[in-house]
């Protein structure tokens, strides 16, 4: 295991975010479609929000990391999402909660978020050496995943007893916890000079590195096209279980919590699984599940059998993502230069953030004309696609030892 009180201070902030963040996932839906009574399109809107500032800020945000101290950019990301959330149980018991509102918020959430994600997966492999990043990674998810798996009870429990506003506070407190852990970690980060550098150029250097490189080049573009689909996947599933298949606050908390437990199995697999078939056949063999775990909730009717259909494609999807996420972000640190790192991820991030926004959109509209059914259908053909993209060879044989 990754060993330093660098590293422990960095997982534990991660920790308590993912967990806040787990709690939030359930109360932002239950605010948006219960208690604000959201249109279709308003849920889209609202999805999109926190993702669109990645369209506007993500590149310079990648640009500017690689020339910053990564630290204090996330410190002070961390505060920034803090305050933004923290407003939502404020604006609610003023009353003045409503749709076009919580956009606002979360346009300010996303913006610090921007920020805060370039910095985070920039900074991880100046506190692991670069041979242990699968490892610490994958702790790192086996905690999220374990976040996944309480919090979303949690989060329904709190929902009906204070309320969807004061219980995405949880999340606000959890970042401040996360900005003073991460402003006591000692590390090493050498001042970069500034003179003489463009940052046009320096935003086109980490563009064309991504995209012209041979393995990550086409993982980038897979991840483009999978975020597209998760977008509207995403509004289509929380429109059908809230509204067409009539779960409970509750009942929804405990639909990601499957989730939570199956990604916390393919978290804790995933490290045996990068070494035995290789890292980059595991994203493979993950991104071919994406459209099959999509395809039951598609398939789910108003009834209890459906109601288990949507349980088990979010535990196969779970349990995909487990097995991905360290040993995709492994090939990105390790196959990334240091200098090259803010900008990369930055970049990735952006497209990947911006295309999930159009992708909450498009599936808001798109629900309107084909209902969340026909609209999670058209998902699992474009995960398909993403799936196909990846399938190169120079990918399938990538390995991080």
């Amino acid at each position: 295991m990754p060993q330093g009180a660098g590293f422990g201070r960095y997982w534990a902030g991660a920790a308590i975010s993912s967990f806040g963040g787990a709690v939030t996932a359930v109360a932002m839906p239950v605010l948006v479609i219960q208690h604000l009574n959201a249109s279709a399109v308003e849920v889209g809107l609202v999805n999109a929000a926190q993702l669109i500032p990645y369209a506007v800020l993500g590149l310079l945000a990648g640009a500017y990391v690689d020339r910053w101290r990564r630290k204090p950019v996330l410190v002070w990301s961390s505060v920034g999402r803090a305050v933004a959330l923290g407003l939502v149980p404020v604006l609610g018991l003023l009353g003045l909660l409503q749709p076009w509102v919580l956009v606002l918020v979360l346009l300010a959430f996303g913006s610090s978020s921007v920020f805060g994600f370039a910095a985070t997966q920039s900074l991880l492999p100046r506190l692991v050496p670069r041979n242990r990043l699968l490892i610490a990674n994958a702790r790192i998810d086996q905690t999220d995943a374990t976040a996944q798996t309480a919090g979303p009870a949690l989060g329904g429990a709190l929902i009906g007893v204070v309320g969807a506003p004061l219980t995405i506070a949880v999340q606000a407190v959890g970042f401040l916890v996360e900005a003073l852990l991460v402003a006591s970690i000692k590390v090493d980060e050498p001042r970069r000079s500034r003179v003489g550098r463009n940052l046009r150029a320096e935003v086109a250097e980490g563009l064309r590195w991504t995209y012209q490189h041979s393995v990550l080049g086409r993982l980038a573009v897979s991840t483009h096209v999978w975020f597209l689909a998760n977008g509207a996947a995403m509004t289509a599933l929380s429109l059908l279980a809230l509204r067409s298949l009539e779960f409970s606050a509750a009942a929804y908390g405990l639909l990601f919590t499957s989730f939570g437990v199956a990604m916390l199995v393919g978290a804790l697999l995933a490290p045996c699984a990068g070494r035995r078939l290789g890292s980059g056949r595991v994203v493979l063999l993950a991104r071919a599940a994406y459209p099959l775990a999509w395809l039951l909730p598609a398939f789910a009717g108003p009834d209890d059998l459906g109601r288990i259909l949507v349980f088990l494609g979010l535990s196969v999807l779970g349990l995909s993502a487990g097995l991905e996420n360290s040993n995709e972000m492994g090939l990105w640190q390790t196959l990334t230069p240091d200098e090259l790192l803010g900008r990369v991820n930055g970049a990735r991030r952006s497209i990947n953030r911006t295309l999930a926004a159009v992708g909450a959109l498009a599936g808001g509209v798109l629900i309107g004309v084909a209902g969340d059914r026909g609209t999670l259908i058209t998902c699992v053909v474009v995960f398909a696609i993403a799936a196909v993209i990846v399938s190169g060879a120079k990918v399938r044989h990538s390995r991080l030892d």
